[in-house]
């Protein structure tokens, strides 16, 4: 099998050319990686020269800038450029150790797997407070090994996906997620809905350092706000099964009761520690922003 491992990047030189010699290194190496630049200035091209300069593998590669600002249009690219009968996607900020790419294809054929989704480990920094660390806000949720991944758990960061069942969706990332985010999941459903076989490698994990930016309570309501609007445009968007009016209905009541008791619980439990407030704050978050999109407002993480 051959595999292409395409990379989304934006102004991330240093964490993108640790990726990129991560690569080299693979117990199993891909066949070609795609870079794709959604600076308009190209500024990893220096990045991707000075690799292609120095790589000593038979990998081919392939680099171009998608200017307009654009997630979705971004990855788009990676996957117009790929030729690999399969594609593995990582993110511009992580790190695979060198079994990564082997244990993905190694799941594949035991499960009979169309894709595979492995762990993102946070590495936090050391001077990170301890609030954070204790409060684990940045791990995402975890399952056994062959495990079918749950539509409404999809997301990239860390996958290997059969190229044609890719191909076969049209974009396959719709633009309409370009600035907002949720383009991932979005796409991973409707391979999900076609029929995809999409599994889980608990053993296949990349690590992800999180930057100093994040390190902060905002920055985690932002992203929780966006997570409650990912899942409510997916669930209207039949992405986890048709809604119907009632079922909106629902949705808008759960939402608002959720974000209620969320809002209470944060409170009572301030006095016990940050780590356990901020929890119910970030579920809060998290509602708020599935009530916000019914008002048609839209987080723009990428803007």
């Amino acid at each position: 099998m051959t595999i292409s491992v395409c990379i989304a990047t934006y102004k991330r030189l240093e964490r993108l050319a640790a990726v990129m010699n991560d690569l080299t290194k693979q117990t199993l190496p891909a066949g070609e990686i795609i870079v794709v630049d959604n600076d308009s200035e190209g500024s990893a091209k220096t990045v991707v020269d000075e690799f292609v300069r120095n790589n000593t593998s038979n990998m081919l590669v392939r680099y171009e800038i998608q200017p307009l600002k654009n997630i979705s249009l971004t990855r788009n690219r990676t996957v117009a450029l790929s030729s690999g009968e399969w594609l593995a996607f990582i993110d511009d900020d992580e790190r695979a150790p060198p079994y990564w790419l082997e244990r993905l294809v190694s799941v594949t054929s035991k499960h009979g797997a169309d894709g595979v989704l492995g762990p993102v480990v946070p590495v936090l920094p050391e001077h990170a407070s301890l609030w954070l660390k204790r409060g684990h806000f940045y791990d995402f949720p975890r399952m056994s090994t062959g495990t079918e991944v749950p539509r409404n758990r999809l997301r990239f960061g860390n996958v290997l996906l059969r190229a044609s069942l890719v191909r076969e969706i049209p974009g396959p990332f719709d633009p309409a997620y370009g600035i907002t985010g949720g383009e991932d999941g979005d796409m991973l459903a409707k391979m999900a809905i076609n029929g995809a076989k999409i599994i889980w490698c608990d053993e296949a994990n990349v690590d992800e350092p999180v930057e100093q930016s994040r390190l902060s309570l905002q920055w985690l309501w932002r992203r929780a706000l966006r997570g409650g609007q990912d899942f409510a445009r997916h669930t209207l968007a039949g992405r986890y099964g048709k809604v119907s009016s009632l079922g909106r209905l629902k949705f808008i009541v759960q939402s608002s009761i959720q974000m209620l008791v969320a809002a209470m619980l944060t409170l009572i439990v301030w006095p016990f520690g940050r780590h356990h407030a901020g929890y119910w704050l970030l579920k809060l978050s998290a509602n708020l922003g599935k009530l916000s999109f019914f008002l048609g407002w839209h987080y723009r993480e990428y803007a």
